[in-house]
């Protein structure tokens, strides 16, 4: 089932993803704003100083040409409107009467003192403290050699400390609607992902509280392909896997009561038959009941290996061994049995094929194979099994001939309890254990089992098993 979430609630981890959105965003901003002011002071400083210096030589240079043509500084002092337009016209000669903005603040009449030869002022305003007036540069106006007056101007620090005032008005307002901005922006971004991960997260969060909760139907939506979106789908995953697990579990169960149920019975019944005196107390009667108990026994045995092989504490002594002898003895042994079953053996075993192995372990391999084709190959049948060695390692193909298996159900044929056919008659076939036992015995020796269609027209079995290298092989056996 589909995870539905809760109504939307304040996310913790949304707010603090909030607070840190905005808090770096106005620190980036602070940051930046403070690095560009100070380029801004540093470089407008040195420009202003080359503008001034330049304007002023260009100003004194148009005031030579002034004074050549009229000869004293008269005609200024009688009109100071005259000296405004003389600073506009040579400072500003294309600008029109007014210039405005920073132009305007550095060229302002204001800003220029002219003195006469004898270093009487002559116009200008002078300055409004004795610091002030020290500060100001000077430079001499020259007309054929002959200094005919000085201009004064102030330096670029003193027009900075003027100029400041509107700078930095303009740059806080500025900096408050970009700070605005960028709170709203921040608002907004931090809202709507506080808002998306906040409700992803709580949706993981209820999944996982009802996965613990033994809800393993629960699946969390799988959109998109980020991190998020994966642990979405690996979420699905384990619920799937848990949810398998369960069900596999109960069925594990349920088939071991089936299984325990039926010989239970048959003892049950012979002994209420033997007490009612329905059937004598005597050797048959015994030995029926024993071959019951010995069922139970290897069942319970076979439970137990299976358990020993999930836990990893399947008891196998690995040494090197010859497995083509150990298949090849096996078989020579059960050639009787087949022929009883039915089934003539066709065998190809080279001489030998070391590997790691426990004797023991392998005869009991052999003969859970040779039980499962003996309960469910027809006769006349067919069994042939041959070895090789390839560069994977040493395979063994186990055929059999009719019936065979379905495709779709060869996957299943190692799960426990599972017969094709779906019946739980010991008719055709044991406890539904055995194929299990030999995938857990070859997995148990490092090999692998599967399980295939088999030419013959039956079931195919193949074995692989590492080799041992020829290196290690002396170094044991020496």
């Amino acid at each position: 089932m589909r995870l539905t979430l809760p109504r939307p609630a304040i996310s913790r981890l949304g707010i603090k993803l909030f607070a840190v959105i905005l808090v770096v965003n106005v620190a980036i901003s602070g940051l930046v704003f403070l690095a560009v002011s100070r380029s801004l002071d540093q470089g407008f400083l040195d420009y202003l100083d080359k503008t001034q210096t330049q304007r002023a030589e260009t100003l004194a240079a148009g005031l030579a040409e002034e004074w050549s043509q009229r000869g004293d500084w008269q005609w200024l002092r009688a009109s100071p409107r005259a000296w405004h337009r003389l600073v506009r016209h040579q400072l500003w000669p294309g600008a029109g009467p007014a210039p405005v903005g920073i132009e305007r603040q550095l060229g302002d009449p204001k800003d220029f003192v002219l003195h006469d030869a004898e270093g009487l002022p002559v116009i200008g305003l002078p300055p409004d403290d004795d610091e002030e007036a020290a500060t100001l540069r000077w430079l001499p106006i020259e007309h054929q050699g002959e200094r005919v007056g000085t201009l004064g101007y102030r330096p670029p620090e003193q027009l900075m400390a003027r100029m400041e005032r509107v700078f930095l008005s303009r740059q806080q307002r500025n900096l408050g609607i970009i700070i605005g901005a960028l709170g709203l922006a921040s608002l907004l971004l931090a809202g709507g992902l506080s808002w998306w991960l906040g409700r992803r997260t709580r949706g993981m969060a209820l999944a996982t509280r009802r996965l613990t909760e033994g809800d393993y139907g629960t699946r969390l939506p799988e959109r998109g392909r980020d991190e998020l979106s994966r642990l979405s789908r690996d979420f699905n995953v384990l619920a799937a896997t848990l949810e398998a697990s369960r069900e596999a579990r109960s069925r594990w169960v349920s088939d071991i009561a089936h299984e325990l149920r039926t010989p239970l019975a048959v003892l049950r019944g012979e002994i209420e038959a033997m007490q009612d005196g329905i059937r004598p107390l005597d050797h048959e009667s015994l030995h029926s009941l024993s071959q019951e108990v010995k069922q139970l026994e290897r069942l319970v045995a076979d439970l137990r290996l299976l358990s020993q092989s999930d836990a990893g504490a399947l008891e196998v002594q690995l040494a090197p061994l010859n497995l083509a002898d150990s298949l090849r003895q096996r078989l020579d042994e059960a050639s009787g049995w087949l022929e009883d079953s039915g089934l003539t053996l066709e065998c190809s075993v080279p001489e030998a094929a070391w590997i790691r192995g426990d004797a023991s372990r392998l005869r009991q391999l052999w003969s859970n194979l040779l039980d499962n084709t003996c309960a469910y190959t027809r006769p006349p049948g067919q069994l042939r099994v041959s070895l090789e060695s390839t560069a994977d390692g040493i395979r063994i193909l186990w055929d059999d001939s009719a019936p065979g298996v379905p495709a779709a159900q060869l996957s299943r044929l190692t799960e426990r309890l599972y017969r094709v056919e779906g019946s739980r008659s010991r008719a055709s076939g044991g406890s539904g254990l055995g194929l299990s036992i030999a995938t857990a015995l070859v997995k148990a020796h490092g090999g692998e089992m599967t399980a295939a269609a088999s030419p013959l027209g039956g079931l195919r079995w193949i074995l692989r098993f590492p080799p041992l290298d020829d290196t290690t092989l002396k170094e044991e056996t020496s």
